[in-house]
């Protein structure tokens, strides 16, 4: 009998400590466990596009909604024209080959010009057009801090450049550099000459405001002077890690 009414004793009090467990103590699990759900979440993901090609962008999915349909074909980078390749990474980012997805000197001198110019980085704009969504926030630009080491890791230069030009905005309703080769100059991406590349590469940071059927003065200026950038890291070899 003593030893059951320890037993049941000691029964109780297992419960009363469960119940007591703080309230702040159960947050705090809760929010850890979700923390760590979300991050296996990410890295999933990011392993799953290493091999399979992103669906949707939320960026695809909110013109897709405002206009009733997008203009988007994937390829290969095979299957694009190498001065393509080179043309946007001597417009967007011409040190993609030498950093590990963070531009230090270009973030250096975009605080020295008081943030007026963007320092964002190929593998950043990938992060933020693939798992993230458009707009300046501090939320977003963390999580975008966050992941972009995480997709370095694991994916090649050439799988990051590859994803880049089929999920970038090349013109209202248009993703991609195949869909902006055909709507623009009625050839597949792989045939795009020097000049037809450059000139979409030019319109780049602003793609609904730009054109490259009839740009403008700036814009051939900005062609003209990616040309010469693509010439640029090719001979130096800036163009290594994504060209075989």
């Amino acid at each position: 009998m003593a030893k059951k009414a320890a037993r049941k004793s000691r029964g109780k009090k297992s419960k009363a400590s469960k119940r007591k467990i703080p309230l702040v103590g159960q947050i705090r699990r809760w929010v850890t466990r979700a923390a760590l759900a979300s991050v296996a979440f990410v890295v999933g993901l990011v392993l799953l596009y290493t091999v399979v090609n992103p669906p949707v962008t939320h960026t695809i999915w909110s013109e897709w909604r405002r206009l009733g349909r997008v203009d988007r074909d994937w390829v290969p980078i095979e299957e694009i024209s190498p001065m393509m390749a080179r043309s946007v990474v001597a417009a967007e980012d011409a040190n993609f080959c030498l950093h590990w997805g963070f531009d230090v000197d270009a973030i250096r001198d975009a605080l020295e010009d008081g943030g007026s110019r963007g320092a964002s980085t190929i593998t950043q704009q990938v992060v933020k057009n693939v798992f993230l969504w458009q707009g300046r926030s501090y939320v977003r630009k963390a999580l975008e801090t966050s992941i972009t080491p995480v997709v370095e890791i694991f994916w090649s230069k050439q799988r990051i450049l590859e994803v880049y030009l089929n999920v970038a905005e090349t013109g209202e309703g248009i993703f991609g550099v195949e869909a902006a080769a055909q709507n623009n100059f009625n050839v597949t991406a792989a045939k795009l000459s020097p000049v037809q590349a450059a000139r979409i590469a030019a319109i780049l940071p602003s793609p609904r405001t730009r054109s490259v059927k009839d740009p403008s003065v700036r814009t051939r200026r900005r062609a003209a002077a990616i040309l010469d950038g693509a010439a640029t890291i090719r001979a130096d070899g800036r163009a290594d890690c994504f060209e075989d």
